[in-house]
């Protein structure tokens, strides 16, 4: 008998030491207390209901532990198109030391991002979008020396992008898109950064040639108000494979080499780039949209092998190559726009039949279209540009 009251003493024993070793650290707990005060689950969302209490906090939905320590938050049920939660984030989330990873799901989150986000020294992963969050991005993230994801897209973020933040040493994706951030585009430091979006902002002034770092892939910066020339920066950027600098006020030429980059979708539309686009090699980006520039001089042949070609709107004179149009009624090319330049020609049948699935316009040019062909309504009615602008083009 004397033997069975050891195994069970020892068996308590056991059990009372997993308990203590379970029990969350009490900063952390009351922490994840204050968190869950500050927010509502949104009607539909029961994500919330688990966060009972009188029961392990680690157990909670989007809470992860590592010990007793809270490592990862993801506030709201991540499914697509489930209701996200309401409130504010409550500066408590400062006190989760060891947090490395935090993430809001969209949904109705205002206030501004609590300033205790920087004590958070381990934070790998940062991602709280398409919110209401408002005010400034804290200079202090830039204490976060870990952090290889910020995701801050889609809210209402006003001021300017801290340098702080921009020198982070880790940063591997930085999207900041769909805010009403102003200011200049700040230096990047990290050797490591890929992702840079920061469209459908109020960004202005140049880009530094030596601001962002050759390892970027996927650049955006489109719908903003920034200037200069980026041909220096551009062909830096040796490993982009998608590119959008639409609607913005860059000017200079575009160099012949950016097109030789492994990129899926070219954009510079909507800006000032000038002077002719000298290729030296074909073109195998699928889309390339350089419309409503002020590009000049012929249409290169060594663009036939483009897939969605976006030439209109600019000073393009000349005859249209004959590449491009064998392309085109061989359903290689599936969208050619070359109206409202000053183009004098084009080697095409009248009675030829351009695919159903390829577009091809060529109004108001300084020819008669010799086909009939359906243009997008911006192109407006008048078939030919006025001779006197032809010839002035010509002097």
């Amino acid at each position: 008998m004397g033997s069975s009251y050891i195994w069970v003493f020892l068996l308590l024993q056991c059990k009372f030491i997993f308990l203590v070793s379970a029990i969350l650290d009490p900063v952390d707990f009351l922490a994840l207390q204050s968190i869950r005060k500050s927010l509502d689950d949104m009607p539909g969302s029961n994500f919330l209901t688990s966060w009972d209490f009188t029961s392990d906090p680690c157990n909670f939905a989007g809470v992860y532990c590592d010990g007793n320590k809270v490592i990862a938050l993801n506030l709201g049920d991540p499914r697509a198109g489930a209701p996200g939660l309401s409130g504010r984030l409550d500066p408590a989330i400062g006190k989760l030391s060891a947090l490395a990873e935090l993430s809001v799901v969209p949904g109705r989150i205002m206030g501004r991002l609590p300033g205790t986000l920087s004590n958070l020294k381990n934070l790998r992963f940062l991602a709280i979008s398409r919110n209401f969050i408002s005010g400034d991005i804290p200079a202090s993230l830039g204490d976060l020396r870990n952090l290889k994801t910020l995701d801050l897209s889609y809210n209402q973020l006003t001021g300017s992008i801290p340098n702080s933040v921009g020198s982070l040493p880790a940063l591997t994706i930085f999207i900041l898109c769909h805010n009403k951030l102003s200011g200049s585009v700040p230096n990047f430091s990290s050797r490591s950064l890929t992702r840079l979006d920061l469209k459908h902002n109020d960004l202005s002034g140049s880009i530094s040639p030596v601001s962002l770092p050759p390892s970027i892939q996927y650049l955006s910066l489109s719908w903003n108000r920034l200037t200069g020339p980026v041909d220096r920066l551009l062909i830096r950027l040796n490993q982009l494979n998608y590119l959008d600098l639409s609607l913005n006020q860059f000017n200079g030429y575009i160099p012949p080499r950016l097109f030789t980059f492994p990129i899926s979708n070219l954009q510079l539309q909507r800006n000032q780039f000038c002077g002719p686009v000298q290729l030296v090699n074909q073109v195998t980006i699928p889309t390339v949209d350089l419309s409503y520039n002020r590009l000049w001089g012929q249409v290169s042949p060594l663009f036939s092998t483009v897939q969605n070609l976006y030439l209109n709107n600019n000073r393009f004179s000349g005859r249209v190559p004959a590449s491009l149009v064998d392309r085109l009624l061989g359903g290689n090319i599936q969208i050619l726009y070359l109206q409202h330049n000053y183009l004098t020609g084009i080697e095409i049948n009248p009675t030829a039949e351009i695919p159903l699935r390829s577009s091809l316009c060529l109004q108001y040019n300084c020819m008669v279209p010799p086909v009939e062909t359906p243009c997008p309504l911006k192109a407006g009615t008048q078939k030919t540009r006025p001779a006197t602008q032809c010839n002035e083009y010509r002097g």
